[in-house]
């Protein structure tokens, strides 16, 4: 999915982060639940042992007292009546009866056995409740307000109203009308603050954690990237945990292989070179001595053909170009010059577009990318038009021809070593099929690319991709 994060940091960290979330979301939710059902039962029971001492005081009192009691403990929101008759035991609903179960309990605890009770509870909602006998509009709760006297009371739809009779031993029944209000669950303040600590503090630990894991890995993924320009560079160290270690080592072991087995084969061709440089100026000497000149002339350019071949072989196979220290240079001076020198030997080079800022880069190495690309342009394609795209991240060269093109299928072929396409199996066109191959090197040891294409007009285009970042 395109929203999930790429990295191996960034899908820990989002793994992480989900669980915490939940987990707490969780807890909290569990916590408010069972605390909102505890201040639940805790109100119902102080309300049931009210209820049932203003009864046991009732059934104390002669007829006549009752009703001044009833006149003092009658506010809102408990109403008491001495003048209703017996109600009917009524069903509760499944919901109710947890409710009911509770307060029943309660209170029958609080009577004892001498004094029968019934508890029903009223359905319905808050605004369509109204004890009988209460002054005021009818079907309306009515309780005493904060400042004195009655009014609207916040009664919540989810509150339990209940209607309780008393039995007195004289045979009266004392009513009960009353409405049990759920509290509510709010998060305190110091339990809020201790949730959002625990969170931020774990939020912080994951991503200590998630980074001292996946940095070792981060190491490991740029020295493999950093491998191809430069294969000698410091082995990588071995730390982090014993998976990385052990992947750390391997990749140093690798690393060590393809340095000797690039020293060694370049010793070899090296060995070679020196050796076959003898035998050549020999017969170049001895070529001088032929009397006979076109037959001298083919002998010179068979030696000049060889020994552009091992020259250009050995820059091939061999790194030459990190020994060479990195600076900035005037790209935009460097193909000017560059241009002069073909125009002196009557080449026609065109260029397009500047470079506005230096460029850091192994200024022969990039002087030599450059000549090969435009070397193959002018021997295929008698001229070479250069368009310079300066950007913030990138510098892009394209190098275009006017010749015939590469076949499709034999586009990337033309970077391997000795490869010539047919235009160039001539003699007379030249070329050890190493220029190209040279070229994208050198490009990719400065962190670019070279790519090649042919032109829908005709010509075939060569792109040097060079980032504005320094070579390893």
């Amino acid at each position: 999915m395109r929203l999930l994060p790429q990295s191996l940091f960034g899908r820990l960290v989002l793994v992480l982060l989900a669980g915490l979330v939940l987990a707490q979301l969780a807890t909290g939710y569990i916590n408010l639940t069972e605390r909102g059902q505890l201040l639940y039962e805790a109100g119902g029971m102080r309300l049931a042992q009210r209820i049932a001492d203003i009864g046991r005081l009732l059934d104390s009192l002669p007829p006549v007292e009752r009703r001044q009691v009833v006149a003092i403990f009658n506010a809102p929101p408990l109403t008491i009546s001495l003048d209703r008759p017996p109600m009917a035991a009524e069903r509760a609903s499944r919901e109710a009866d947890w409710h009911q179960s509770m307060f029943t309990a309660v209170l029958r605890r609080a009577l004892g056995d001498e004094m029968p009770a019934r508890v029903v509870r009223r359905e319905g909602a808050a605004e369509n409740f109204r004890p009988p006998g209460m002054p005021g509009p009818p079907d309306m709760p009515m309780m005493p307000h904060r400042l004195g006297g009655y009014g609207m009371h916040d009664f919540s739809p989810r509150g339990a109203f209940f209607t309780v009779q008393i039995a007195l031993r004289d045979g009266s029944w004392a009513t009960f009308d009353t409405f049990l209000s759920p509290q509510t669950a709010a998060i305190p303040v110091r339990v809020a603050l201790t949730l959002l600590i625990l969170l931020v503090s774990v939020v912080v630990v994951s991503l200590v954690a998630v980074r001292w894991v996946t940095g070792p890995l981060s190491s490991l993924a740029r020295a493999a990237d950093k491998l191809g320009a430069d294969i000698n560079r410091p082995p990588l160290p071995e730390t982090g945990p014993l998976e990385v270690r052990h992947a750390a080592r391997a990749f140093n072991t690798m690393q060590g292989r393809l340095a000797r087995f690039i020293a060694d084969r370049t010793r070899v061709l090296t060995a070679i070179s020196h050796d076959l440089k003898t035998p050549i100026t020999r017969m170049r000497l001895r070529t001088e001595l032929l009397d006979d000149e076109a037959v001298r002339g083919k002998f010179e350019k068979d030696l000049d053909e060889m020994e552009s071949m091992v020259t250009q072989t050995l820059d091939f196979m061999r790194d030459t170009n990190s020994s060479e220290a990195v600076q900035r240079v005037d790209l935009e001076a460097l193909l000017e010059s560059l241009q002069t020198d073909y125009q002196e030997i009557g080449d026609t080079v065109e260029i397009e577009g500047r470079v506005a800022r230096p460029y850091a880069c192994r200024p022969r190495a990039l002087r030599r990318c450059l000549t090969n690309i435009v070397d193959n342009a002018i021997r295929y394609g008698k001229r070479a038009s250069l368009r310079v795209e300066d950007g913030a991240e990138r510098i892009v060269i394209r190098v275009v021809d006017e010749g015939p093109g590469i076949p499709e299928h034999e586009i990337e072929k033309a970077f391997e070593p000795f490869f010539r396409g047919e235009a160039s199996r001539s003699r007379d066109t030249g070329g050890t099929g190493l220029g190209l191959g040279i070229a994208r090197n050198i490009a990719r040891a400065h962190g670019g690319e070279l790519s090649l294409r042919n032109l829908p007009a005709g010509g075939l285009e060569a792109t040097l991709m060079l980032p504005r970042t320094e070579p390893a």
